[in-house]
């Protein structure tokens, strides 16, 4: 991936409580430090509301120490919702890429980064007839489009972190999200 700077990856995720942006989070947090050797940390926050609500997770990867916990300038920009690719876009580095959710996410504020359309939700409701795993088909493209975490640890992560009765169904929407990174990048290749 060329959009990080000194081995540090900033990735801000967004989208509306129970969309299940804060799981995507943990997981690939989880999926860097304990299967892939790198440091990491995740911060999330949420409207009081929570479900239906903003939410707003945020996970740095990086190879050496972390010294705030914070990312103001993202590198990557995972937007599930419409209010969130507007508030957060503006935010993304120079060069950064947006990925967004295009079954919610019309258009969104001109920008110097690369953009990313793929309908998480319908692919989730279409291919799995379930709408809960839309943020594993995000998930899935992300890793695949950025390779900020291995695919290895990414499944890995996922098993750990997923109900076992729910398994199946999450590796096929990761699986999908990563097929769907694949068809992107041949169609948009990152700059």
């Amino acid at each position: 991936m060329t959009v990080h700077n000194n081995n540090e990856i900033g990735i801000r995720l967004s989208g509306t409580g129970g969309q299940g942006v804060i799981l995507v989070g943990i997981i690939l947090a989880e999926a860097a430090i304990v299967f892939d050797d790198k440091n990491a940390i995740q911060t999330q926050t949420y409207g009081p509301e929570a479900r239906g609500g903003a939410v707003k997770c945020e996970v740095i990867i990086s190879d050496d120490d972390i010294d705030y916990p914070k990312v103001e300038e993202p590198d990557i920009l995972l937007a599930m919702s419409q209010k969130a690719a507007i508030t957060f876009a503006p935010d993304l580095k120079k060069g950064g890429i947006l990925i967004t959710d295009s079954t919610f996410v019309g258009d969104v504020p001109e920008g110097r980064y690369q953009r990313f359309n793929i309908p998480f939700t319908q692919i989730a409701r279409d291919e799995l007839g379930k709408i809960v795993v839309a943020n594993m088909v995000a998930l899935g493209a992300l890793a695949g489009i950025t390779e900020v975490v291995s695919r290895m640890s990414l499944e890995q992560a996922v098993m750990k972190r997923v109900p076992k009765s729910f398994l199946e169904l999450n590796r096929r929407a990761l699986a999908i999200g990563l097929r769907e990174a694949t068809t992107e990048l041949v169609d948009h290749p990152l700059k």
